[in-house]
């Protein structure tokens, strides 16, 4: 490798550093903390917890119709 080619490498490196330096960061105990009041507030629209009902549920077996 070249020293030029070598140097516009590094040059791209230390413009990557320092975007990412740049970025505010969230401490990982309150991202915890958020998520868990986010999951607490939205508990009740969510279809997991609360279940889903049968004639709202897109994944219910379709009912076959058949004539005797």
């Amino acid at each position: 490798m070249s020293s030029s080619s070598s140097i516009v490498a590094m040059k791209k490196v230390v413009k990557q550093l320092r975007l990412e330096a740049g970025i505010n960061r969230v401490k990982v105990s309150q991202a915890a903390v958020d998520l868990q009041q986010f999951c607490l507030q939205h508990a009740q629209q969510d279809p997991l917890l609360t279940g889903m009902s049968s004639s709202n549920n897109p994944f219910r077996p379709q009912k076959v119709c058949s004539f005797l």
